[in-house]
């Protein structure tokens, strides 16, 4: 069975984004919005912070993140399935 490209690039945008936006409040609701914290992921992602500002980059920063990942790993995934079905008949 292959996987639509498009919809697992879709789908993987829209979680990591979500994750990553949902993730920045739960600091900023837990923790408070500071701008000098510096995370891991600030420093992958240029421009986010655990501000409410930053959560909106780093909602943008995960969707296309996430979309590029997705569709590298079900093109990845279609390849190896197509060779593998061909090697078996």
């Amino acid at each position: 069975m292959k996987l639509n490209v498009k919809a697992m690039a879709l789908a993987c945008g829209l979680i990591w984004g979500i994750a990553l936006f949902s993730l920045s409040w739960w600091i900023i609701a837990f923790d408070g919005a500071r701008e000098q914290v510096t995370s891991l992921v600030g420093s992958v992602y240029l421009g986010y912070s655990v501000t409410p500002a930053g959560s909106f980059v780093g909602l943008l920063w995960g969707f296309f993140d996430g979309l590029i990942g997705g569709a590298i790993f079900a093109w990845l995934y279609n390849l190896i399935v197509g060779r593998a079905a061909s090697g078996k008949s």
